[in-house]
């Protein structure tokens, strides 16, 4: 599986022959990685960026794995978590689950096992990011629009003809013309399926 450019495995796991591990393996595979004994430690240095994934221990001393995964979801922070557990039961994976985990894995683990749930944990935090920038990127096209714009768009996107926007909105049809030509121009969208597409992207 592609694993996306520059991307990090963060682990946390309070045991550090465990953290050593981990670093031999994902720095023999050509990943990088940073390790941190606690969660306090990993939430003081994590800086959100991607692409990244989370590998997780369940068991830590102060706050859990489940209490980080619940702290980094309240603040927002989508990074990709793989719980890798010795005290795994089915509650907690439940749990883990719940809360968007990509895998919850019991040690002793399987290599390839795991670092085919860390490429699907990148490329999902891959696919995240490029939602974030294009989203941010619609948002900054739809500001660009006057609040007439915005009507006429909404016309346009429903499928209306110039005629009967212009009926609707009380205007001429040459001013619908013209506010479409530039609203098209404003979205970046060379076609009304375009626009559609781009409107669609946005409520993802």
């Amino acid at each position: 599986m592609h694993r996306p450019a520059a991307a990090t495995a963060y682990v946390v796991d309070d045991d550090e022959s465990i953290r050593s591990l981990w670093r031999w393996l994902m720095e023999s595979n050509g990943i990088a990685v940073q390790t941190f004994a606690t969660a306090t430690e990993f939430i003081e240095a994590y800086q959100n960026g991607g692409p990244a994934c989370l590998i997780l221990d369940v068991r830590l001393p102060g706050m859990s794995g489940l209490e980080l995964q619940a702290y980094l979801r309240e603040k927002g922070v989508g990074i990709p978590i793989v719980f890798v557990t010795g005290h795994g039961d089915v509650p907690t994976a439940v749990s883990a689950f719940k809360g968007g985990a990509v895998d919850f894995i019991q040690k002793p683990f399987s290599y390839r096992e795991v670092l085919s749930s860390i490429m699907r944990a990148f490329a999902r935090d891959s696919e995240i990011c490029e939602k974030r920038v294009r989203h941010s990127l619609i948002a900054g096209r739809l500001a660009a629009l006057t609040e007439r714009e915005r009507e006429v768009m909404t016309q346009v996107a429903e499928g209306k003809s110039n005629k009967v926007i212009a009926g609707e909105l009380a205007i001429s049809v040459k001013t619908v013309e013209s506010h479409r030509a530039r609203v098209m121009e404003k979205m970046g969208a060379t076609s009304v399926a375009a626009l559609v597409q781009l409107l669609m992207h946005r409520a993802e």
